[in-house]
């Protein structure tokens, strides 16, 4: 179990510093061009803040932009949340299907190692993967406020970041679902499904009827104009998203100790 839990490891590793990197990286670009454009942002708060739906959209109506904090807070909350649900998405969708799309099920199965334990290996993997991933970017983002000599928000930065990886993992659990049950690669559908969750929170916001239903998609526990204005966590969304996540690994270790393997 454990071999299959660092091999997992190592054979992720380039893409998960890939992604980390490149969506860290555009966080970190983000923080590093207020300076520049620090005057400007001035000038366009007020604008930004009373266009209405676009603003609650964005939180720029509950956040000021000319604020380091609300800059980070609209700009790179909006980053890393696309950025790290797609590659949860991405991560858990082809987790245990390339076994049989490549044929590697073969060698993998035959081994002294029950398939429940396999699972149970591959899913940790993936925990691991996206842990690390947050790390990353949250010590970029750190930088990017070091470099600007600006006082750090640790705490609505830590909440932020772990708000994230639940929300993370809630999108790996559901793509995981549709890993266990394909034999072939299906990144498409599980990528199609982030974007989904993101478009619906996004909708949700605007649309005045929809915010009380905002609580069921994942995206909802981690919107970060909510976390840098001080807002609690609505217990509804934690709710769900525990629901969601129990449900969702149950249903994709059941269906996949329990398929029959494509040879």
């Amino acid at each position: 179990m454990t071999a299959v839990f660092k091999h997992e490891l190592k054979l992720n590793l380039k893409s998960l510093l890939i992604w980390a990197l490149s969506v860290g990286g555009m966080g970190f670009a983000c923080i590093l061009l207020y300076t520049s454009m620090e005057g400007e942002m001035a000038e366009m708060a007020d604008t930004f803040s009373n266009m209405g739906a676009f603003s609650d959209a964005f939180g720029m109506s509950t956040l000021s932009i000319a604020t380091l904090s609300g800059f980070f807070a609209t700009e790179v909350g909006t980053v890393h949340g696309l950025g790290s649900a797609m590659f949860a998405a991405i991560m858990a969708t082809v987790l245990l299907s390339k076994e049989e799309e490549a044929h590697t099920g073969e060698f993998l199965y035959s081994l002294p190692l029950s398939r429940g334990k396999t699972v149970l290996a591959k899913g940790l993997s993936l925990l691991a993967e996206l842990v690390i991933f947050t790390a990353i970017c949250g010590a970029l983002y750190v930088l990017g406020f070091v470099m600007l000599k600006e006082d750090i928000p640790f705490k609505e930065t830590g909440i932020f970041l772990i708000r994230m990886l639940l929300m993370n993992v809630e999108i790996a659990s559901l793509a995981l679902i549709i890993s266990a049950c394909s034999a072939k690669n299906r990144i498409g559908l599980g990528l199609g499904m982030a974007l989904v969750f993101y478009a619906y929170d996004l909708i949700g916001r605007v649309v005045p009827d929809m915010k009380d239903y905002l609580f069921f998609g994942p995206f909802s526990i981690a919107n970060a104009s909510e976390i840098f204005s001080g807002k609690e966590m609505p217990v509804p969304a934690l709710i769900t998203t525990a629901v969601i996540i129990t449900i969702s690994l149950i249903a994709a270790y059941l269906s996949y100790i329990k398929k029959d393997l494509a040879s």
